[in-house]
C-alpha cells in the first residue's frame, strides 16, 4: 500500500484519495490483511468505511458528468517526415500534438479535419486511413480523438494558431514533449516510418 502514500488508514484524508487507491484499500478489508503500523483493516470502524464507499461514489459521478470532447488530428507526412505543432495557448501551450480540432454538429470527421486544417494552416489535405481513435482522460474532460493519415494536397502550411512547427523524422519523435493524448499514439506512427524506411 506504500505506493499510495498512506501512512495510517485511520487518519489519512480520504477525499485526496483517488478510485485506484481506495479499491485497493476496500480490497484488503475484504481479505482481513495487514496494514501499514500492524491495523487490520477489516477492523476500521464502519463509518470509516462507509465514507471510503462514499468517496468512491463521488469519484465514479465525476468521471460520468465529466465533459466529452470529440476531435480529429491530422498525420501529416511527407518524405517520411511527420508534422508536428507546438500548442500556442492554454495550459499545455508548447507542448506538441497532431494538429487538428473539434468536430462540429453534423461533420464527418474527415470533413472537420479538412476544414480545421485550412482554417489553422491554410493548406488542404487528403485525408487517408484512421489511424486510431484515442480515449483519454485529462482532468477536467475526456478526449475522443480520431487521428488520420494525411497528406497536403496543395498550398503550404502557415501557422496561424500554433507556437511553432517542425517535420519530425522517425528518429527525430521523442524529441519533443508531446501533448499525454498525442503520445499515446506515437507508437504506431514510429512502426509506420521504420517499415516506410526500410522499403
Amino acid at each position: 500500500m506504500d505506493k499510495y502514500g498512506l501512512s495510517n488508514i485511520e487518519t489519512t484524508d480520504i477525499d485526496k484519495l483517488n478510485a485506484e487507491a481506495i479499491m485497493a484499500l476496500l480490497m484488503w478489508v475484504v481479505r482481513g490483511e495487514r496494514f501499514c503500523d500492524g491495523l487490520i483493516l477489516s477492523h476500521l470502524k464502519e463509518g470509516r468505511i462507509q465514507a471510503l464507499l462514499q468517496r468512491l461514489k463521488t469519484i465514479d459521478s465525476v468521471e460520468e458528468n465529466k465533459k466529452r470532447i470529440r476531435v480529429v488530428a491530422a498525420v501529416i507526412l511527407d518524405d517520411n517526415r511527420v508534422f508536428a505543432t507546438a500548442r500556442g495557448y492554454g495550459e499545455f501551450k508548447g507542448q506538441w500534438e497532431f494538429p487538428g480540432g473539434k468536430i462540429e454538429a453534423g461533420e464527418s470527421p474527415q470533413d472537420a479535419l479538412k476544414r480545421e486544417i485550412h482554417e489553422e494552416l491554410e493548406a488542404l489535405i487528403q485525408v487517408g486511413d484512421l489511424i486510431d481513435t484515442i480515449e483519454y482522460d485529462y482532468p477536467s474532460f475526456h478526449l475522443s480523438m480520431d487521428c488520420f493519415w494525411a497528406k497536403v494536397e496543395s498550398g503550404e502550411l502557415v501557422l496561424k494558431e500554433a507556437e511553432a512547427a517542425k517535420w519530425l523524422t522517425v528518429d527525430e519523435l521523442d524529441s519533443v514533449q508531446w501533448l499525454p493524448a498525442d503520445l499515446t499514439l506515437i507508437e504506431k506512427i514510429r512502426k509506420t516510418m521504420q517499415d516506410a524506411a526500410e522499403k
